[in-house]
């Protein structure tokens, strides 16, 4: 197993459709391509959808099989899992793809103002000790650094099993009267129909949670 995660993490570093972005240079000038997603990288004016904490990417590349006319950025920090979303990308010479791993804490220095459209965070560790809130993906400082990058009018869409989770991003929006969208507990209730690219395209743990019983929340916010 670890041999495996190891011959990932060497050929993820090698894939033009992925890249690095390190502690020091978060702290110096931030990712190379910052400001220049359009025209170094996709060499076009679509617009710019990020998926946070995107594990093996199958919601990057779900979406980017459905929307080839947008471009999708993945987000982790484990190389061995961006290995499989950049492969089958790359494979299947999906230019509207890319990859990048670091700590979402850095996100901010990876895209100028205004670069970004759109947000996905799918099944984020909801973090549920109270001395853990500050790692949270949709409490305030999060939120503000992806207000940084985001349009003014951009969304950010959560998937997660945790209620818990759930419920506390509620509050956050609440609290800070932000835009709420849309918001259900129950994203598959057969009374409600959804837009396909949200009952479609399904992750390694939104299977899995599925398969347990979980119910799957949904919530689609601005900020």
């Amino acid at each position: 197993m670890a041999k495996r995660k190891i011959k990932k993490f060497r050929e993820v570093n090698s894939f033009d459709n992925c890249f690095f972005l390190s502690f020091e240079e978060s702290k110096a000038n931030g990712l190379k391509l910052k400001g220049n997603w359009h025209e170094n990288y996709f060499k076009n004016n679509n617009p710019i959808i990020l998926e946070l904490g995107c594990g093996k990417g199958e919601y990057t590349v779900g979406l980017a099989e459905r929307f080839p006319n947008k471009n999708f950025i993945g987000v982790d920090i484990k190389g061995n899992r961006i290995w499989s979303g950049a492969k089958t990308a790359l494979e299947n010479k999906m230019n509207n793809v890319a990859f990048i791993r670091t700590r979402i804490d850095f996100i901010d220095t990876c895209f100028a103002a205004d670069e970004v459209n759109e947000i996905w965070i799918t099944f984020p560790d909801p973090q549920p000790q109270k001395s853990r809130i500050r790692n949270r993906l949709t409490n305030m400082i999060f939120l503000n650094r992806y207000k940084k990058i985001l349009i003014n009018d951009g969304v950010i869409n959560l998937k997660t099993d945790s209620e818990f989770f759930y419920n506390f991003t509620r509050e956050v929006i609440s609290e800070n009267q932000l835009e709420e969208m849309d918001a259900t507990n129950d994203l598959y209730a057969k009374d409600i129909e959804r837009e396909e690219a949200l009952t479609s395209i399904k992750t390694y743990y939104e299977k899995m949670f599925s398969e347990k019983g979980f119910k799957i929340c949904f919530l689609k916010f601005r900020i």
